[in-house]
This record gives structure tokens, C-alpha cells and sequence, in this order.
């Protein structure tokens, strides 16, 4: 095996041993290998350090953060990262054997860009995944939704001088934060389909659900955030969620499929965006 690349992977975690063996062992296959990997452990017990020290002959090693926040698990990771290459995964995810290459290679081709990659679904249940397989460069682009967190590579000093991620999100909406912020700014996103992760299944359909509403209600949280702001630029994504949400309640009632889950998701975009609004305090 080849040298390690000088990159640090981010993974945070809650409470969850087996995913994130499974993560470093994915990274441990990699070829050349990351010089470290940073397991952001927001647990309350020390299955998750077990778990790392396992895997400390791959470089991992356990950053501990309490209370959970995944958007400030990702930023103590950014600032504990040995190397200023930093490419992010999430606890459910596992590598291409050329990933850390890859992420490394991306980067030093343009250190100032984020980039982001494929996220391949294991089953149809899988949230978050993006299969496309040609290059796009975003830059110039006024988008939220293009950048996967669980796929993404970006230098550590850019990121955290640009201010890393909103860590008042709630472990959803960070993404499109930042992807936002990032692109309005005129920084470089690039989507790179060379840079592959599979996203694994194992939610339960109750867990699945409520992590789509949670989606929902952090998306109107961006949306309001940047709209309190008096950026009305974002008034064309509200725009294309209710649409999207309300064709979808359309289609569900012309299969007599139930409406209660399409509807709740509906009533939490347009609550949420209105709750942000009209809140005395900024956000």
C-alpha cells in the first residue's frame, strides 16, 4: 500500500458502533489511504471510542462533543484537522477504495473550491443520494441543494475563514446553508462524479419519515434565515418546494395513497417559513 494522502476525513457520529465501523473500514481499504480520520463521537456511552481505537492503524482518532449538533460536529472536526484537505462523510457511508486519492487530487487541482460527489443509494429507502455521472461546475450558479455533506471535499482554512457551517441548524438545512452562502459569495462549487460514496439503509419507515420532516422544517428554516435578511432571491426556492409539495399531495390523492405525510410535510414548509418570518429574534 502506498503512502497516506495529506487529507483528514470528517465523520460525525451519534451513538452508532456499527456504522461507523463499517465507515473506517471502507476508509482502512482505501488506496492510498487518508492520513487521518477524525470520528466527531457525539455519543453519551463509549461504544463509538471502542470503536475508533480498532481503527487507530488507519489513522482514526475520537474528537468527543457534547450536546449533539452535527453542524457544529462538522465545524470541530474542520478545526482539529491535522491536514488542511478536508473531505466529509457521515457515519452511514462508505468509500470508493479511490476516494481519498481522489478527494486529494480535486482539492490540489483548486484548493479554493468545495467539492462535492456521488452518493449512491443501497436501496430504493436511501435519502440523500445523487447518481449523476457527468461533471458540473456551479460556480456562478444561484443553487441550495447541489452540495452533499456526506460527499464533499473543501480546504480546511477557506472554510472555516468563510465560517464553516450554521451551527443553529438542526442536523438538517446546514447543507443548503452552506451551498447557498457558498455560491452567493462567487466561490467555486464543483459536482465531481469520480468522487463516489454509498449512503447505506437502516432506518426504520417511522425513523425515515420523521428525518423527511425534520428535512421540511430545517429547509424553512433556511429559507426564513435568508429571507429575515431581505434576500428575496430565496423566494424562487420556497416557491419550487410548495409547488413540488403540492403536486405531490395532487399525485398521492389521484392514487388514493394516504395524504397525511405528504400533507404534514406541506404544512411544516409553509409554517416554518412563516414561524421564521415573524420571530422577534434573527436567525
Amino acid at each position: 500500500m502506498t503512502d497516506p494522502v495529506p487529507v483528514s476525513v470528517v465523520i460525525p457520529t451519534v451513538g452508532r458502533p456499527e456504522l461507523v465501523a463499517q465507515a473506517l473500514d471502507s476508509l482502512g481499504r482505501c488506496d492510498p489511504r487518508a492520513a487521518e480520520v477524525l470520528v466527531v463521537d457525539q455519543s453519551v456511552d463509549g461504544s463509538v471510542a471502542e470503536v475508533v481505537q480498532r481503527f487507530s492503524h488507519v489513522g482514526a482518532r475520537l474528537v468527543s462533543l457534547e450536546p449533539p449538533n452535527l453542524s457544529r460536529a462538522r465545524n470541530l472536526g474542520l478545526a482539529e484537522a491535522a491536514e488542511d484537505f478536508v473531505l466529509f462523510i457521515d457515519d452511514d457511508c462508505t468509500v470508493h477504495e479511490s476516494w481519498a486519492e481522489t478527494g486529494w487530487r480535486l482539492l490540489d487541482a483548486d484548493p479554493d473550491r468545495i467539492v462535492t460527489g456521488r452518493v449512491l443509494g443501497t436501496s430504493a429507502n436511501v435519502p440523500s443520494v445523487r447518481e449523476d455521472d457527468e461533471r458540473h461546475d456551479y460556480t456562478g450558479e444561484l443553487r441550495c441543494e447541489v452540495l452533499y455533506p456526506n460527499n464533499m471535499a473543501a480546504r480546511r482554512t477557506a472554510l472555516l475563514e468563510f465560517g464553516g457551517f450554521d451551527e443553529r441548524f438542526q442536523g438538517a438545512g446546514e447543507d443548503l446553508d452552506l451551498c447557498y452562502r457558498w455560491l452567493r459569495a462567487g466561490r467555486s462549487l464543483w459536482f465531481e462524479p469520480e468522487l463516489v460514496v454509498w449512503h447505506h439503509d437502516w432506518r426504520s419507515p417511522p425513523e425515515l419519515s420523521r428525518l423527511y420532516e425534520r428535512y421540511w422544517r430545517e429547509q424553512a428554516r433556511f429559507y426564513g434565515k435568508h429571507l429575515r435578511r431581505g434576500d428575496v432571491r430565496v423566494v424562487r426556492f420556497v416557491v419550487r418546494d410548495a409547488a413540488y409539495g403540492l403536486l405531490y399531495l395532487v399525485r398521492a390523492a389521484g392514487r388514493r395513497e394516504p395524504l397525511a405525510a405528504p400533507a404534514r410535510r406541506l404544512l411544516l414548509l409553509v409554517q416554518g417559513v412563516a414561524r421564521q418570518l415573524f420571530r422577534r429574534s434573527s436567525t
